[in-house]
């Protein structure tokens, strides 16, 4: 064999063992390539998790940020509710006068807590709903169906779509 030969046979091995490392060195690299997008794709996709959670965190703050007052002026309309009603087992006159400016109070706070969406839930009639209204007791009667509201003790109230109090009722069931 002649030394070029020789020769020439190292420099192909040499060749070939770049090559080799250099296709080796390519695929390590194409893989953490692969890696760094799959974090990159995955960190995104957290930031754009906590951006929607931030939006309705904050949402929620404004929709509800009145929670706290409204849960104390339903106490005063209690009260004012409380008073038309005595007011209206008495005929004399100052009682009347009494009546009408509670009256016209009354119908002031409501309209306020609507400008607010705190709505007034008076459920009689309708089907008991654990969700909405608070079951005091059952009385038994054959008038009315099962399971709907018989009285209303005390009225609910809703702030937006969330219940800030349920109304305090009793409930219907079958007799017997």
């Amino acid at each position: 064999v002649a030394p070029e030969e020789t020769q020439q046979d190292g420099n192909v091995k040499e060749i070939e063992q770049s090559v080799e490392q250099l296709q080796n060195d390519l695929q390590a690299a194409l893989t953490a390539l692969a890696d760094a997008n799959d974090k990159m794709l995955r960190t995104r996709a957290e930031a754009e998790n906590m951006r929607r959670r931030a939006t309705l965190d904050i949402e929620n703050a404004h929709k509800y940020s009145i929670e706290k007052l409204a849960r104390e002026l339903v106490h005063v309309v209690d009260s004012l509710e409380k008073g038309l009603e005595v007011a209206t087992d008495s005929e004399q006159q100052q009682v009347a006068a009494m009546r009408e400016g509670i009256e016209l109070t009354h119908k002031l706070l409501l309209a306020t807590l609507e400008k607010f969406h705190i709505h007034q839930v008076s459920p009689l009639g309708a089907m008991f709903d654990p969700k909405q209204h608070e079951a005091l007791t059952t009385q038994e009667t054959s008038d009315d169906e099962p399971n709907t509201v018989l009285t209303v003790v005390q009225k609910g109230f809703v702030i937006h779509d969330r219940v800030l109090r349920p109304a305090r009722v009793i409930v219907a069931k079958a007799p017997g």
